[in-house]
């Protein structure tokens, strides 16, 4: 069996008891990948260094995977990932061009630091390794390592959207990105939709010959096949956090909290991507339209911080807290707040009692790779007493929760009504057809888990290039 490689940004590295858990679902997915073909799991450290030496930090953990990071330097990290990625890249992949700043500082950064990562992980890919590279931060380094005579099988799978052709020629130098992406043999995306941006890309303004039915790309005498790979949450893990007397305690403390109102809850990293000003909109419009129902619903969002150093993350906070403290001065009682803001993370524990106690999951990313929020929102339900998931048509799960209409509500976030109409429906869907909504979902949920997604793609990158 070949060795596996895994390449990412950050790694989950090894600690006394385990995989961090910061990473949740993939990086336990990918520690059994690696335990199971044996391998290494490289990528930055999350440490500055004055100087960047190429020494390697090697971790291994208890059942044997082995962990090697890199220290980068503030110049680099500015540029390459502050700047590129997150300030270039991630704007644009999330159909943000207003927001995409597109620095030729930041490109240089980006090309330095993906051949950094070229040249020390260089020494450790062995003669049949299979090479698997995650996300937007490292799309050239397929390319990279190819240039440094790597031959062996390379896969690629990228966990945000990919934009619409007419979207990404506004990126500088995007043939070269993407020529260096057909350099893998294998590339993942999360949805067809997203695939389908790709394949038409590769098509109009490369010239490839695209094959829909296989993905298979040929351009230049050389072939790459792309194929969707939904992600999914590692179920059997997750589910087993409701076993605990954290989570016991977390869906009490909500209940007991709600006064025997019903409680809707959001979930999602502090990103304009994940549509929370648009969000309290649509609550606003439900409380303007049926002012009587403040008694009957109140909101819980949670929002950890993220990318703080970023200025456009800096004006989403603050757009956040000015509406949801517009929503309450207007709505509120002595004796009651319609929407609670949180802007701290919670354990995963604490989540699935949150999960549980909450009747209405809302989640409406104007745009999202997946989305495991909507998935763990879905598993955490009482089978005898679901709750209602109603989802963006704009995440990457929107066509697994969908269920041809039976499962999830479907809904615009861009709308402040539809949202509003359909957090009525859900406040007042009955028992027997929430139940039959979760009965759908939750097959999806359980069955196409992240294990899956791992054994597909690396039973692919042998199959593609084999």
């Amino acid at each position: 069996m070949a060795r596996l490689v895994v390449i990412s940004n950050r790694v989950a590295v090894p600690k006394a008891r385990g995989v961090a858990g910061a990473q949740g679902g993939l990086a336990g997915a990918l520690n059994s990948a690696l335990k199971a073909n044996g391998g290494i799991w490289f990528g930055w450290s999350g440490e500055e260094t004055d100087e960047f030496t190429g020494s390697i930090n090697y971790v291994k953990s208890a059942d044997g995977v082995t962990t090697a990071t890199i220290d980068l330097e503030h110049q680099d990290l500015e540029e390459y990932y502050n700047g590129y990625a997150n300030s270039t890249l991630w704007p644009l992949f999330h159909y943000r061009i207003d927001l995409a700043k597109y620095e030729r500082e930041f490109g240089k950064g980006y090309e330095r630091v993906n051949d950094l990562f070229a040249d020390s992980v260089l020494p450790l890919i062995e003669n049949g390794d299979n090479v698997w590279v995650h996300d937007y931060h490292l799309m050239p380094l397929g390319d990279c390592l190819r240039k440094r005579g790597v031959t062996n099988r390379m896969g690629f799978f990228l966990h945000t959207p990919w934009p619409p052709t007419n979207l990404f020629v506004s990126l500088p130098y995007h043939e070269r990105l993407v020529r260096s992406l057909l350099q893998f043999d294998l590339l993942g995306f999360q949805c067809d939709a997203w695939l389908d941006s790709f394949l038409h890309y590769c098509w109009k303004e490369l010239g490839a010959v695209v094959d829909h039915d296989t993905g298979k790309i040929s351009l230049d005498g050389g072939t790459t096949i792309a194929r969707a790979y939904p992600i999914g949450i590692d179920f059997e893990h997750f589910s087993s956090k409701g076993d605990t007397g954290e989570a016991r305690q977390a869906q009490q403390r909500l209940l007991s909290s709600t006064r025997h109102r019903t409680a809707m809850i959001g979930v999602d990293r502090l990103d304009y991507s994940k549509g929370l000003p648009e969000r309290l909109d649509g609550i606003a419009r439900f409380f303007d339209r049926y002012p009587e129902r403040v008694r009957d619903l109140v909101f819980i969002q949670i929002a950890p911080p993220s990318r703080e150093d970023i200025g456009s993350y800096q004006h989403i906070r603050a757009t956040l807290e000015q509406k949801a403290g517009q929503i309450n001065g207007a709505r509120s009682e002595v004796d009651l707040v319609p929407i609670r803001y949180v802007n701290k993370g919670h354990s995963q524990e604490e989540l699935y009692g949150f999960y549980r106690a909450a009747k209405i999951g809302l989640v409406t990313p104007l745009r999202d790779g997946m989305n495991l929020v909507a998935k763990e929102y879905v598993a955490a339900q009482d089978p005898e007493d679901p709750g209602v998931l109603i989802l963006s048509r704009f995440a990457g799960a929107a066509p697994q929760l969908d269920c041809d209409g039976e499962g999830a509500l479907l809904i615009n976030p861009h709308s402040a009504d539809d949202i509003a109409h359909h957090i009525r429906l859900a406040l007042d869907m009955p028992l027997e057809e929430r139940k039959a909504r979760y009965q759908k979902m939750i097959v999806t949920v359980r069955d196409d888990n992240v294990q899956r997604w791992t054994e597909n793609f690396i039973a692919d990158l042998a199959e593609v290039a084999g």
